[in-house]
């Protein structure tokens, strides 16, 4: 797993500008389940209802019938619930402070990072902390759901209200894929994958853009995935594990 440790702590120190993209894998050294893992969920064929999953987390579903929707955010949060950032979302948060601009592009939205420290966050799928109504301007952020109604209704207009997260079958927030393409458009020095399949598009983008620019791209995940092909250097283990060993070649 060493090998090549230090070359890569030698490319992220050196870098002006990096990018960190990660997904369910950085979280599972918190306890957290990757994607296809939540409280089984994903690992189904169909929900208690006969849904699949995607189309009982969808925008449909919650304009339809939130109850449903509402049932399966909720397992979500109660899997996310009472984490702590591991050593790898510390990490970077310390890289942050380090280094002249470091960007973190993440899938989950279980807040480890901005409870880490970072402070450049793109949440690109939302967090599940973040409550809106879906009629009225109130809004607010929670660490728990335990005491919420399913669904919850808005104290001022008595409305739906919903987790500020990406359902299936919804568009990604405009305000933050504004600031990703920002982000993009100026340029990055080192691109550094995490714990993600990165099956999504603007997920595999970054890694793609850095190997078309001849500049290192570096992924960490213990298994083969969809920009694996891509990479210039491979840290083929947990997310905490390469980090804490990153850190001590700094």
């Amino acid at each position: 797993m060493h090998d090549g440790i230090a070359e890569v702590a030698r490319l992220i120190d050196g870098a002006e500008r990096v990018l960190f993209v990660t997904g369910a894998g950085i979280s599972a050294d918190s306890g957290l389940p990757t994607y296809r893992g939540i409280g089984g969920l994903y690992d189904r064929a169909t929900t208690e209802e006969g849904y699949a999953i995607e189309d009982a987390l969808s925008g449909a579903m919650l304009a339809r019938q939130p109850a449903i929707c509402w049932k399966y955010i909720a397992q979500i949060e109660a899997a996310c619930r009472g984490a702590a950032p591991n050593d790898a979302h510390h990490a970077i948060a310390r890289l942050e402070r380090r280094l002249p601009h470091v960007c973190v592009l993440t899938q989950n939205v279980d807040g480890l990072h901005r409870t880490a420290g970072s402070q450049n966050l793109l949440e690109i799928h939302g967090n599940v902390g973040r409550l809106l109504c879906t009629a009225c301007a109130w809004r607010t952020q929670v660490t728990s759901y335990a005491d919420l109604p399913i669904p919850p209704s808005c104290p001022d207009c008595k409305a739906l209200v919903r987790p500020e997260v990406v359902l299936f079958g919804e568009m990604l927030p405009a305000s933050v894929t504004a600031r990703l393409v920002d982000e993009l458009r100026r340029g990055f020095d080192v691109i550094v994958s995490i714990g993600t399949t990165s099956a999504f598009p603007y997920i595999a983008e970054p890694m793609l853009r850095a190997a078309r620019a001849g500049l290192p791209a570096i992924e960490i995940n213990p298994g083969d995935t969809y920009v694996s092909s891509f990479a210039t250097h491979r840290i083929r283990t947990g997310a905490a594990e390469a980090f804490r060993a990153i850190e001590a070649s700094l």
